[in-house]
């Protein structure tokens, strides 16, 4: 069965895969030559995931799932959430993670959490998954693992940011993997052969 995988960030696509079984065939928008912007003008994860996945349906013509994911800062009001890949306004994680960083200079409540919303659109239906992790923000960057937030993103239970953790356990207990157990269990509920 071929699963169009609707996202350009490669980052996350070697993070899905790596997840997911390899008995099918994962499709991704260079499949179809298509290397535009699709805007996110959505109000929440959930907005931002369908739109992206309903874009790639619509191209694809096959089932597709998408994933809208960022970091919540409690302290920061929710940022930089639906804009945490463009939180600094220039397209660069270190950026990004120096405004949080910056923004929390002299915060002492810390807690943040990261959320993934996947998003799976088919003929049939839509449906979404959510994961979350809950830690807090370190105050200086740590570690080389990882992308985006990771190297300031501590998990409850931790003393390791995301970025100090070896790829293969943040892969088992990131919000990622939550929200990806989710779609497999409904994958393998609806009978869905890979």
């Amino acid at each position: 069965m071929e699963i169009l995988l609707a996202t350009q960030n490669e980052h996350k696509k070697e993070e899905i895969i790596a997840m997911l079984p390899q008995n099918f065939l994962l499709k991704t928008f260079k499949d179809y030559d298509f290397n535009g912007d699709i805007e996110e003008t959505g109000k929440t994860f959930e907005e931002n995931a369908y739109i992206k996945a309903k874009f790639g349906y619509d191209l694809s013509h096959i089932p597709c799932f998408s994933d809208d994911s960022g970091m919540v800062v409690e302290a920061l009001n929710g940022e930089p959430g639906i804009y945490s890949a463009r939180y600094a306004g220039t397209g660069d994680f270190k950026d990004n993670i120096a405004k949080v960083l910056k923004n929390m200079r002299d915060v002492a409540y810390r807690n943040a959490y990261f959320i993934s919303v996947i998003c799976w659109v088919s003929e049939k239906e839509t449906r979404y998954f959510e994961g979350r992790v809950y830690g807090t923000i370190s105050t200086e960057v740590r570690g080389v693992h990882g992308f985006g937030y990771d190297p300031i993103f501590i998990p409850n239970g931790y003393t390791h940011s995301f970025a100090e953790i070896a790829p293969e356990k943040k892969n088992q207990i990131s919000h990622r993997a939550i929200a990806l157990e989710k779609f497999k269990n409904f994958l393998d509920s609806q009978s869905v052969n890979f």
